[in-house]
């Protein structure tokens, strides 16, 4: 992107404008600073003693080997005030970026398989999101997900836990190590949570074949595909998707981060554009992938030649895509256009 006083037209545009982030796990917004802090009050030790040492285990050759330094780090966190902080971090970091609306994933299996109290959990990420329109001019949701490497059991244990939260938990999610834990694993708790009145989605097709989706889609009954990269491998599965207006949400410094995609250019989102998917741009685990909503943005736009239309519409859907009701959703999306249209003037 040409640079003019240090800072593109293009990234001004990606920065400034209104914006929801859709595909953000909590926990993957816990920076070293932040960690550092709560394992030395909690007292946990962490096998880190400083900055440098935490970034230099970021190094990650694949799904797992992220995984299991993402879970050794959520160790540190034990009391809702540990939660609250890690919420409001984000929430701070986010607002300067342009996003206007967060719908916020959190794993609970990850911290309740420790020892720590499912209510302590979201009692501490509500306590910032309760507050986050008025602190930061941010709306938000909540979404939980289901760890996929565990059992359905577990799911539906946790699942019982949440009914005491239908009012601070909108909808229910899947994710973790996607091959060989297909969404059919996990039919039962995902039919039981809509009946509970709970959204759906999961992540499907980043890492495993376009069959998961068309499962999440038909099995599950998801409205909105995380990832879903592997949906161009399937010329009907794309037709599908074009055609019913489904959400995808792209991740693609995260993606690159595990080595699904040799390069930026290899990655889908401009061939999933041109197909006319209902595809936005999001973080994933920004702490440990290297940059925020903005800084995925303007990787993609750098890496792929992305142009000023394509960015628009990536934008625009990011809040089409989102569960706001009509009429938040119809204020939001005034807002944008009216600032779009300034900003090109």
């Amino acid at each position: 992107m040409p640079q003019r006083g240090g800072t593109s037209r293009l990234e001004r545009m990606i920065t400034e404008l209104p914006k929801a982030e859709l595909h953000l796990h909590l926990e993957g917004t816990f920076e070293p600073e932040l960690l550092l802090r709560i394992a030395k009050r909690n007292g946990v030790p962490i096998g880190h003693k400083s900055l440098a040492e935490i970034r230099k285990s970021y190094r990650f050759t694949d799904l797992q080997s992220f995984l299991d330094i993402y879970y050794a780090a959520m160790g540190a966190l034990m009391e809702d005030e540990d939660f609250r902080e890690l919420t409001d971090a984000y929430l701070q970091k986010a607002a300067s970026q342009g996003v206007r609306h967060a719908e916020i994933f959190f794993d609970p299996q990850a911290h309740t398989g420790r020892g720590v109290k499912f209510d302590k959990v979201v009692t501490g990420i509500t306590a910032a999101l309760s507050k986050s329109q008025r602190n930061y001019g941010i709306s938000s949701s909540l979404i939980m997900c289901f760890l996929r490497d565990l059992s359905a059991a577990s799911a539906e244990e946790t699942l019982d836990r949440a009914l005491s939260f239908k009012d601070e938990i909108s909808t229910v999610g899947l994710d973790s190590k996607e091959i060989g834990n297909p969404p059919r694993k996990f039919e039962r708790v995902f039919r039981r949570a809509r009946k509970e009145g709970f959204g759906a989605v999961a992540h499907a097709g980043e890492e495993a074949p376009p069959e998961y989706v068309w499962e999440a889609l038909d099995v599950l009954k998801i409205s909105r595909v995380d990832h879903g990269y592997r949906s161009m491998e399937d010329p009907k599965l794309v037709k599908r998707l074009a055609v019913d207006r489904t959400p995808l949400t792209a991740c693609p410094l995260a993606s690159l981060g595990v080595h699904y995609f040799e390069s930026i250019s290899d990655f889908p989102l401009k061939r999933m554009l041109d197909a006319n998917l209902l595809v936005s741009v999001h973080s994933d685990d920004p702490a440990y992938f290297g940059g925020y909503i903005v800084d995925n943005y303007v990787a993609a736009c750098r890496g792929l030649g992305l142009g000023e239309k394509e960015v628009l519409t990536l934008l625009r859907n990011s809040i089409d895509s989102s569960f706001l009701e009509d009429g938040p959703r119809a204020r939001l999306l005034s807002e944008f256009d009216g600032a779009a249209r300034r900003l090109k003037a």
